[in-house]
């Protein structure tokens, strides 16, 4: 089968699919109510860069040695065949459209081409003013805000990059219908990555009035120093700089937090009536059929919770991802002649009443896109990697998920219907699912970089495993010349109990006895 992979840049799971009752994601709804959607999905690190170079090669980020956006993998760490390239070498044309790798020295200044790609990658030429002032302010003047809602017609190019990189992606589905061509097909999305700038329509999807603030915006008062995310790139924007908060903790205002968690919705249906017009364009060729749909983020976005805002933590609603996939035949029918998989929804006048077809509760990690959609596709699974596997070209780190595809909640829920003691003892916990995540820092305390040390000032590596009852971080020494982490060095913990704390807000680390989970925690560690 053909695949169509869609990726989104700092979309959590707000969407109607993911039962948030006031976003309308009518489109992507729909394409979840025609798959299988994985409700506990976690990428490795709440980053751009280290997050796409990881799924994208199958390797974590401790194998592909980024942590920053500063280096090229196959210089740095190895020569990893990547999911584009593994399709391309089997005969697929392999294209890609938008932001899929990070721009820039991770990717070769190439988005790695020729090795990933059939043909140069195409990027919208209205990227290069999304950071420009092209945000209208009260003062008439233009600004380079994170708030922005603009006016399409007046912006440079008449046009926005999303916008443009949907056309172009329609455009190679008609190439690859009238060639007959199997393709692997990436689309990336730049929103709701910050700036929030976004047709201003869909600002009257979200009245002020209906937006309210985190359910838990303070700082835990248990939460350490070394876990906290400054978020320096929204300070930096010129409507956030004019509230003149304090470094790092100063709370921004609640009617601006509101303006923001605004805008964030406005740009994720702005994202979503993207994503319908791509959809029904592959029903247009007559596509639906033969094409597996992959849709899914880099990682997620805190919009308020403890405090933070941004990316750059352990935390879930920075690690949880979205992440469907629409198998024709096996998740959904196959379409009848004249019959449309994916019509078109219009967020303004469409109400969502769309369910997930399968819903599966695992923990499942991005690491295991690779060979999940080898898999799909009847392709052979790469194998798993051995320990090191620097000098490995084609292995993957996360295995296949398609085995939870058939899997109901009602299963899964019999299945992780564990009792644990005071001490969450697990006797045995080779089968019990964990997503591990680990972020970077520079010190023990908030600092400018915090949120993107460069490798060279890397001091504390925070590595985080998420199962289905809990939380578990553990902040360690780190040495940025031989990337080593040192398990004795602990600078501080946390632990939480998401079934009684599902915010992650009470941090037990201190309190509680934890001996088992660090023998987990060390044993993943030292493989």
């Amino acid at each position: 089968m053909n695949v169509l992979f869609i990726v989104a840049d700092d979309l959590r799971p707000a969407l109607g699919c993911y039962g948030d009752s006031l976003v309308k994601s009518p489109n992507i709804d729909q394409l979840a109510s025609r798959s299988i959607v994985f409700q506990n999905a976690y990428a490795q690190q709440a980053v751009c860069a280290p997050s796409r170079v990881s799924f994208l090669t199958g390797r974590r980020p401790d194998t592909t040695r980024l942590y920053d956006f500063h280096s090229y993998w196959r210089v740095h760490a190895g020569n990893y065949s990547t999911i584009p390239q593994y399709f391309k070498e089997n005969g697929y044309t392999t294209m890609s459209v938008g932001k899929v790798f990070h721009p820039g020295i991770s990717s070769n200044h190439s988005d790695d081409y020729p090795y990933s790609w059939s043909m140069p990658p195409f990027h919208p030429s209205a990227e290069k003013y999304e950071n420009s002032k092209t945000c209208k302010g009260k003062d008439g003047e233009l600004h380079a805000n994170l708030v922005c809602p603009v006016d399409v017609a007046e912006v440079p190019l008449g046009t926005l990059p999303d916008i443009q990189s949907t056309e172009e992606a329609r455009r190679l589905l008609n190439i690859m219908k009238i060639k007959n061509r199997k393709f692997f097909l990436a689309v990336g999305y730049h929103k709701p990555h910050i700036p929030l700038r976004y047709p201003q329509e869909f600002l009257k999807l979200y009245p002020l009035e209906n937006i309210t603030l985190a359910p838990d915006p303070r700082v835990p008062q248990e939460l350490p120093a070394v876990a906290y995310n400054p978020w320096m790139d929204i300070r930096q924007r010129e409507d956030v700089q004019a509230l003149n908060v304090s470094f790092p903790y100063g709370p921004i205002p609640e009617d601006f937090q509101r303006q923001i968690r605004q805008s964030y919705f406005a740009a994720v249906s702005y994202l979503d009536t993207q994503v319908g017009l791509l959809l029904h364009a592959l029903d247009d060729v007559g596509l639906s059929n033969n094409t597996i749909v992959m849709f899914t983020a880099d990682h997620g976005w805190s919009l308020g919770e403890h405090g933070e805002w941004a990316k750059y933590s352990n935390f879930d609603v920075a690690t949880r991802v979205p992440l469907m996939f629409y198998v024709p035949g096996k998740t959904y029918s196959f379409a009848r002649p004249g019959e449309r998989i994916f019509p078109y929804l219009d967020p303004f006048t469409h109400a969502s009443d769309s369910v997930a077809a399968g819903k599966a509760k695992k923990m499942v990690e991005l690491v295991s896109l690779f060979s999940t959609l080898a898999e799909l596709a009847g392709l052979w699974v790469p194998p798993v990697c051995p320990e090191p596997s620097f000098h490995v070209a084609l292995c993957t780190e996360g295995p296949s998920i398609v085995q939870h595809f058939n899997s109901t909640e009602e299963e899964e829920e019999e299945e992780d219907d564990t009792d644990y003691d005071n001490d969450y003892d697990i006797e045995d916990d080779h089968e019990e699912p964990i997503a591990f995540s680990q972020y970077p820092r520079p010190a023990d305390t908030p600092q400018g970089d915090s949120d993107k040390p460069e490798l060279k000032d890397i001091k504390i590596m925070g590595y985080s495993m998420r199962t289905v009852d809990y939380r578990y971080t553990v902040w360690v020494g780190f040495n940025p010349s031989n990337f080593s982490a040192n398990l004795q060095d602990v600078h501080a913990g946390e632990l939480y109990m998401v079934g009684s704390d599902p915010n992650e807000d009470h941090n037990i680390y201190n309190s509680s006895l934890h001996g088992t989970l660090v023998k987990k925690f060390l044993r993943f560690l030292r493989r």
